[in-house]
């Protein structure tokens, strides 16, 4: 089996993985400290439409 075909998925995988973990502690950091959002740079705005997309959405 060919090495790239096989790690695509792992990739994608890890991917919407990491956006899962990003997304819950961007909602968490929102809910406890929500002067932190301001601090990395986002609105309250851009943190809530963060926070709603899927998995699956960049």
């Amino acid at each position: 089996m060919n090495d790239t075909f096989a790690s695509a998925p792992r990739s994608i995988i890890a991917t919407w993985s990491e956006r899962i973990r990003f997304r819950w502690n961007l909602e968490q950091m929102a809910k406890a400290n929500p002067h932190l959002i301001d601090d990395i740079g986002l609105t309250k705005r851009q943190a809530e439409a963060e926070i709603a997309k899927r998995f699956w959405q960049a």
